[in-house]
């Protein structure tokens, strides 16, 4: 019985039958530090962004590749193209190939930290239904919680302004100009980086952003 009390007051919960409330067994808070805090959303995010690529592979079948999003799970800045290409297929990684490649031509010019980005498509893999695609999507918005989502073509405008995620107002036809997506997450609309007249072949075309300046995609 002695051997529980001692075990209750360190715990401070006070010894059985005890007054929580004295100040006789009232214990001072453990103080949390701002890196512990940003470690444990850090690890939280990494489980729900690995949970939502298992039910996406599962989904996908054997007989489907999944293209998985890449990139940090707590990124300032999300990157949204609409269907995976061929480089990505073969590697199951969104962003793997020309497209990054430009992308990360673009961030290295503007010195922004690599780690600050997360690439997703619309499409995880071939034949997706809409639902799912939307769901999907919507659950990596929820996770990431980005400040600005670079939506890169019509098609990805489409697929985003179709989550309906909530507080949203829909992204509309102004490419190069900073729109509200939701209170905390702003939207910009670029020319879809997979097209060959776009970005990364003959021309390029400049955007503003808030806190990175020009990029050029």
């Amino acid at each position: 019985m002695g051997g529980a009390g001692a075990r209750a007051q360190d715990e401070g919960v006070g010894p059985v039958g005890g007054d929580r409330g004295d100040p006789e067994y009232r214990r001072d808070p453990v103080p949390v530090s701002a890196d512990d805090i940003s470690e444990r959303y850090l690890k939280k995010a990494i489980a729900e962004i690995n949970d939502l690529g298992h039910e996406i592979a599962q989904t996908a079948g054997a007989e489907r590749v999944p293209v998985l999003g890449s990139g940090h799970p707590l990124a300032d800045i999300l990157l949204l193209k609409h269907t995976p290409q061929t480089a990505e297929i073969h590697e199951g990684v969104a962003f793997f190939g020309r497209s990054g490649q430009a992308v990360l031509k673009s961030i290295q010019r503007l010195h922004v930290d690599p780690m600050a980005i997360y690439g997703t498509n619309c499409l995880k893999f071939e034949g997706v239904a809409e639902e799912d695609a939307h769901r999907w999507l919507a659950r990596e918005l929820h996770v990431v919680q980005p400040k600005i989502v670079v939506v890169m073509g019509q098609d990805a405008r489409a697929c985003l302004n179709a989550v309906r995620f909530p507080l949203a107002t829909e992204v509309e036809d102004r490419l190069g100009e900073i729109q509200r997506l939701t209170p905390t997450i702003d939207a910009l609309l670029t020319p879809d980086v997979d097209e060959r007249d776009c970005a990364c072949s003959r021309t390029r075309h400049c955007v503003r952003t808030p806190r990175s300046g020009d990029l050029w995609i």
